[in-house]
């Protein structure tokens, strides 16, 4: 049976990094994942005057050597949509922010207006100017806010009103607020550093402000999107795998979502074992804000499903557009119909190799998966995006027993992942 360890999640290490602007006292945060989003905001962070520094197991240190920059350019900002969420943080400790509009990944509109609300309605004068959100206070003052969208709560929004109601004079009731587990890791390292918080992993935050915030040690919790990624790919190829150091408590949607479907799951207190025997029964998902199924996870289960003898059913009530991955799936001769928020997938018999191009971090992930388990030899091309949330991905899939092997590329052949045949996949279930 194969063994590999989940990493530090990346979707909480990135705004607890962006929450460190706040710290007059330096920083060392552990389990940071080595990835390239990391590295990106570690550029971010050292253009506003906090130094950042790699040191040995997945350690970061950071420290404020420079409190004066406020600026946030486009050119670093445009490339992922987590660097917004210096927003609180410097509009909190410097008294003004000025962050260009985020990018990231092509899944689909994602507005940025409750993070505005939210920040006038502590009291900062906000406005947007030439493609920059101006963000300015002497000091904010608490108030009863709202961060649930027609969409659900927004996961960006609730660490950047949260990031900044820790320094506001007075009570800050947040309701509507995000229940992801990242989020809740986010209020444990402000409250290590001295905020006050009560209402964690509850959609009512409640938090009272504090003159300063000084530093501290933290431990960033498990990646459950990376966790829940291995545990397909061991699914995919009917194979059998542990992931350690994983979050049970943080995957019980998805995990009851893969027994569902056919796969044997044995949990342990920080261990993860599932074993596949046989085809995936057809499953409908859909991904919805925590506890639900992550939306991170969407493209993942629609390459396992399109191997299920049936029709499975994957709604989106998250990001209702993302799904790029549908075209290049399809290439892969599975057999998915797009019918707005919602894909449609009929199970084949077998999926045949071919050249695929990944659109975005999650459906490069998606595609790695589905060659896996093709038949004849896969090119997944464009897997930059997969470095950007995964580490070493293609390694600990071989560590499994996945014959899958990186090349590398230039501007006229972009970096790929080639696949081999799925018989030589996964060590298979016994």
């Amino acid at each position: 049976m194969g063994e590999v360890a989940a990493g530090g999640a990346k979707n909480a290490a990135l705004p607890i990094m962006a929450a460190s602007i706040l710290a007059r006292e330096p920083v060392c945060l552990d389990g940071v994942p080595e990835l390239v989003d990391v590295d990106t905001l570690a550029l971010v962070l050292g253009h506003l005057g906090v130094e950042t520094k790699r040191q040995p197991n997945g350690r970061l240190a950071l420290r404020t050597v420079d409190a004066r920059p406020t600026r946030a350019d486009y050119e670093l900002v445009r490339r992922m949509r987590a660097s917004f969420c210096v927003l609180g943080p410097l509009v909190a400790r410097r008294g003004r922010a000025a962050v260009a509009l985020p990018g990231g990944c092509d899944i689909g509109d994602r507005p940025v207006d409750l993070h505005l609300r939210g920040l006038a309605a502590l009291g900062a004068d906000v406005r947007i100017e030439h493609g920059y959100v101006i963000a300015e206070a002497r000091r904010m003052v608490g108030a009863t806010i709202s961060m649930s969208g027609p969409r659900g709560p927004t996961v960006t929004g609730t660490a950047n009103v949260l990031c900044a109601a820790t320094l506001a004079r007075g009570r800050t009731i947040i309701m509507g607020a995000a229940l992801e587990p990242e989020v809740v890791d986010l209020g444990r390292f402000l409250i290590a550093l001295g905020a006050r918080i009560e209402g964690l992993g509850t959609s009512t935050l409640e938090i009272e402000g504090v003159e300063a915030l000084g530093g501290a040690s933290y431990r960033i919790i498990p990646d459950r999107i990376e966790t829940a990624t291995l545990l397909l790919a061991t699914a995919i190829t009917q194979g059998r795998a542990s992931v350690t150091g994983a979050a049970p408590e943080h995957l019980q949607a998805v995990l009851s979502k893969i027994d569902e479907a056919g796969a044997e799951i044995d949990v342990e207190l920080d261990r993860i074992t599932l074993a596949c025997r046989r085809r995936p029964r057809p499953t409908d998902v859909t991904a919805t804000a925590y506890p639900g199924v992550p939306t991170d996870l969407q493209s993942q289960w629609m390459a396992w499903m399109t191997l299920a003898p049936g029709r499975s059913v994957i709604r989106d009530q998250v990001f209702g557009d993302r799904f790029r991955h549908v075209a290049e799936l399809n290439r892969l001769a599975a057999r998915i119909e797009r019918r707005g928020e919602t894909a449609v997938v009929t199970g084949v018999d077998r999926l045949t190799a071919a050249e695929v191009t990944a659109s975005d971090l999650r459906a490069s992930a998606a595609l790695v998966l589905a060659a896996m388990a093709a038949e004849g030899r896969s090119v997944v091309r464009r897997i930059h995006h997969l470095d950007r949330g995964y580490h070493r991905l293609d390694f600990k899939l071989a560590q499994l027993g996945a014959a899958i092997e990186r090349l590398p590329g230039d501007a006229a052949r972009p970096d790929k992942i080639v696949a081999n045949e799925r018989t030589t996949r996964m060590e298979k279930a016994s």
